[in-house]
């Protein structure tokens, strides 16, 4: 008998969608509202303190230690190894933040990772 191979349903490809847009729009807003928008940055690290440039500090450090590629690329082995949809959102999630925040080498490769967890067979019923 040959095993499916790992298919999301369309509930969950929608789930992943929403997830994925979230991400990069969320990178993309913190990206061009203040990292990139100088008048804000001078503000924030002025020492304003609004949740914008909290997330903006969370931001700048997590990127310093390529923690977006790094959980991105973690959590897309361990879905290649056994392919599950929490772990897909997460490194999906992760690698779309990456990307747009500038952590692109480890988010590209856990997108690729990804790409090729949908060629595994999806795990045995219990």
């Amino acid at each position: 008998m040959r095993r499916l191979l790992f298919l999301p349903t369309a509930r969950q490809t929608n789930l992943l969608l929403a997830v994925a847009f979230l991400a990069v729009g969320e990178a993309l807003y913190i990206r061009y509202m203040v990292a990139e928008n100088s008048n804000a940055e001078l503000a924030c690290q002025a020492g304003l303190k609004t949740w914008l440039c909290s997330a903006f500090e969370l931001t700048t450090v997590l990127y310093h230690y390529e923690v977006f590629g790094g959980v991105a690329l973690v959590a897309a082995v361990l879905n290649f190894l056994r392919p599950s949809i929490v772990l897909m959102a997460l490194a999906l999630a992760a690698a779309g933040f990456g990307v747009v925040q500038h952590n692109a080498d480890l988010s590209a490769l856990a997108a690729g990772l990804l790409i090729l967890s949908l060629a595994r067979p999806a795990p045995a019923p219990e």
